[in-house]
């Protein structure tokens, strides 16, 4: 634990984040987290929670108390986790959730509370359009249209001009339709078939096969984690030949491992964390993604990185950076501090994490650009930093 202490302490410097150590002069900071750590985006909940564990403890003087609790991947206990940690442990803070449902419905308790949220989902729905409510409310994960921009771009220049799009029949399924359509017809790609499925359902093979029927030259499976991995696995078993593409939401290796063979050659964005070694020197995230996969490796073992643990890390950072700031305004544990981390929060400039360079201002509260973004290939059962 020593070393992996060490790690953590070089990975805050390398993203340009520092603690300062002092006596502390107001209460503790308390910062609430809810995670999907079991149920069917437990793949994707359990390194988020892994990695709260490594955030520092004191930050500008002030002791960091993280109220951590599982959500089952299930909206209505994300809820009751939100109302929980703000009305009865009264956080500064909250994080969470892991998948875009539990968020998008934990969005009016951060209003109501006035307690800035950092979600760990992906949809720009989250964040987007701003209003009052959303004022309160970030994420570290790229918005799924900075994603969708690079497939269809991708899909256009390997000739592919009809796609079949397969995707959950949930809030991240509707958002990766909505902005994939947006990024298809911009490059002249006609979607052909458009299906839906469940987390947790064990069959897709009556979609597959209207999918099939269309003779699409490639398909898009817009899940996350390890379920995403269903609709390719039946595809292959039915014998379809085309071009095959997944979301950055299966960017870990549990997929690798649930999905297989059946996942070789299969093309998808991702976050640089996912090839930080391979990113070449020049790289602006190359620095701050190593400095984090270094110290979760030294915590949790070598290879156990994830991307998805990367989001929950640069959430970290983003308080990091906001804390000291909204210490000069208010006490933790008062409306004035939560509504000064707030802004600090949307002031952010030039901040490196795992993922990105996090730029967010009042009209933009994801803040990341296409340097938060790579596109990846399954090459014999790795990551490989792919061309265009």
């Amino acid at each position: 634990m020593k070393s992996a202490l060490r790690w953590i302490s070089a990975a805050l410097v390398a993203t340009g984040v520092s603690a300062a150590w002092s006596d502390p002069a107001f209460a503790d900071v308390k910062i609430g987290v809810t995670v999907s750590a079991t149920g069917p985006a437990a793949s994707l909940g359990i390194p988020e929670k892994n990695t709260i564990a490594l955030l520092p403890k004191e930050v500008a003087g002030q002791k960091i108390d993280y109220i951590v609790l599982d959500d089952a991947t299930d909206s209505t206990q994300a809820v009751k986790n939100a109302r929980k940690l703000t009305s009865e442990d009264h956080v500064d803070a909250l994080i969470g959730s892991t998948v875009v449902p539990n968020s998008l419905a934990m969005i009016d308790v951060a209003a109501e509370t006035s307690t800035p949220m950092i979600s760990l989902a992906a949809a720009a729905g989250i964040v987007e359009p701003m209003d009052a409510k959303r004022a309160w409310v970030f994420k570290t994960p790229q918005n799924d249209i900075l994603m969708a921009t690079a497939i269809a771009q991708h899909m256009a220049n390997h000739g592919v001009k009809a796609v079949a799009f397969i995707g959950f029949s949930d809030a991240y399924g509707e958002s990766w339709f909505k902005e994939f359509g947006k990024a298809a017809d911009l490059a002249k790609i006609k979607i052909v078939a458009n299906e839906r499925f469940a987390r947790n359902d064990a069959s897709v093979t009556g979609q597959v096969l209207k999918m099939m029927s269309q003779n699409p030259d490639a398909v898009l499976i817009a899940g996350a984690g390890t379920p995403a991995a269903l609709p390719q696995k039946t595809l292959k078993e039915r014998g379809y030949r085309g071009k095959y593409y997944q979301t950055h939401g299966v960017a870990n290796n549990d997929f690798l491992r649930v999905c297989g063979k059946d996942c070789e050659g299969t093309w998808l964005p991702a976050g640089p964390l996912l090839v930080a070694e391979q990113l070449p020197e020049a790289n602006p995230v190359k620095k701050s993604a190593l400095a984090y996969k270094h110290a979760y490796e030294t915590a949790y073992g070598a290879g156990s990185v994830s991307t998805f643990g990367g989001h929950a890390w640069d959430a970290g950072l983003l308080l990091q950076h906001a804390i000291p700031l909204a210490l000069k305004k208010g006490q933790p544990g008062t409306p004035a501090f939560r509504e000064a981390l707030r802004a600090a929060l949307e002031g952010t400039k030039d901040l490196p994490a795992s993922h990105g360079i996090f730029n967010i201002s009042a009209n933009d509260h994801a803040g990341l650009d296409q340097r938060a973004r790579v596109m990846v290939q399954i090459v014999d059962g790795k990551w490989k930093l792919a061309g265009d």
